[in-house]
């Protein structure tokens, strides 16, 4: 947030689908109501919503308004090509399914370990800043799913990059996993301004425990739990950009109330989602502390912390991503021996060779990796 300014953009992940087709219709009034609004800004990728984001999103928006009266950013997705050539092909496949001419922001997507070596063997980051070059593309940057220490150690390499899009929200905030605070730093660090992702982390935030349903309602009783999720994402110095991924009028419209004329939290708001995070924490089912005593004499190097914080947060496409690029440098849950070392150093007594198994069934058995 610069001088209490902060944009609020339509993320074009989770569409409105009718069957097996996104709802056009429904996303015509969405993006109707969105204009009408004063909002210009449109997020979207070539995966997005089984590959349908982008024809989806020609046919809502770019067929239907003037080029000036909107904002897209969409990414290249590389982890599924294998030359520089299908690069090139992915990019004007995509300036054709949406038909816009140019894209104001083009990112390369879902960087982490894993992503950021298949870049570097693609040369991806020289490949969108030619688009820029050529004038096809206005800024570029990526969207990052790892550490602060790499994603420091990337800006870095890569000083070219305009934006960071980064998933920020009030429970990842202070999470060892996700490390959304950290990664927030590193980028201000950089001078780079913020893109907002997953400021309601799927849903999650929304869906709140009582306990965190009573703390809210008490301090305003007509806030959404959307509005304290949003809401703090966007008060932060340095954020250009928060995405909701709405797939109703009605989440559309909660979103704009409270975001047309936004107003960044006070500090004892802060201090009401930090509490609140830490009440979702303690609700769930593994009451791990991440003391890290269990990792000390793991013989598969295991981050068994991390993992059991993503288990507990769901089986996500963003937790999918973050458990294979921690896998990249990491022992799987899958390589655990059941030698029950972790357990006599655990303090809190939790059975974790059990829950590795839990682990390994949600997310190793992933074949889209």
């Amino acid at each position: 947030m610069e001088n209490g300014k902060v944009g609020f953009g339509f993320g074009c992940m989770r569409l409105p689908f009718n069957g097996d087709a996104v709802d056009l219709e429904l996303m015509k009034q969405m993006v109707d109501v969105f204009l009408e609004n004063g909002f210009t800004y449109f997020d979207t990728a070539y995966r997005y919503a089984r590959g349908l984001s982008e024809p989806a999103l020609k046919a809502a928006l770019v067929d239907r308004y003037p080029r000036e009266r909107y904002t897209i950013t969409t990414k290249l997705s590389n982890e599924f090509l294998h030359s520089k050539e299908e690069q090139a092909r992915v990019f004007e496949e995509q300036l054709s399914r949406l038909g816009c001419g140019y894209f104001y922001y083009y990112l390369l997507h879902n960087q982490g370990e894993k992503k950021k070596k298949k870049s570097e063997q693609l040369d991806s980051f020289r490949f969108i800043a030619a688009q820029k070059e050529k004038g096809l593309v206005k800024k570029i940057g990526m969207s990052w799913h790892d550490s602060a220490q790499l994603l420091d150690k990337t800006l870095t390499e890569h000083p070219e990059l305009d934006v960071v899009q980064l998933q920020i929200n009030y429970l990842d905030w202070e999470n060892e996993s996700i490390q959304s605070r950290k990664c927030y730093e590193v980028a201000r660090k950089h001078g780079k301004p913020v893109i907002v992702m997953e400021p309601i982390k799927g849903g999650t935030l929304i869906q709140l425990p009582e306990p965190v349903q009573k703390l809210f309602a008490g301090y305003n009783p007509d806030a959404s739990p959307a509005s304290w999720a949003l809401r703090f994402a966007a008060s932060h110095e340095g954020i250009m950009m928060v995405l909701s991924g709405m797939n109703s009028l009605e989440q559309m419209r909660d979103n704009i109330s409270f975001m047309k004329d936004f107003q960044p939290m006070h500090e004892e708001e802060l201090a009401l989602t930090a509490q609140a995070s830490r009440i979702i924490q303690q609700s769930a089912m593994i009451p791990c502390t991440g003391c890290h005593y269990c990792t000390e004499t793991c013989p598969k190097n295991i981050p068994i912390p991390d993992y059991l914080s993503l288990l507990q947060q769901g089986h996500s496409t963003t937790q999918v991503v973050y458990y294979f690029n921690l896998a990249q440098s990491h022992g799987r849950a899958e390589d655990c021996i059941q030698c029950h070392q972790c357990e006599h150093h655990c303090p809190q007594h939790i059975e974790i060779t059990k829950h590795l198994k839990e682990v390994s069934q949600a997310f190793d058995g992933f074949k889209g990796w």
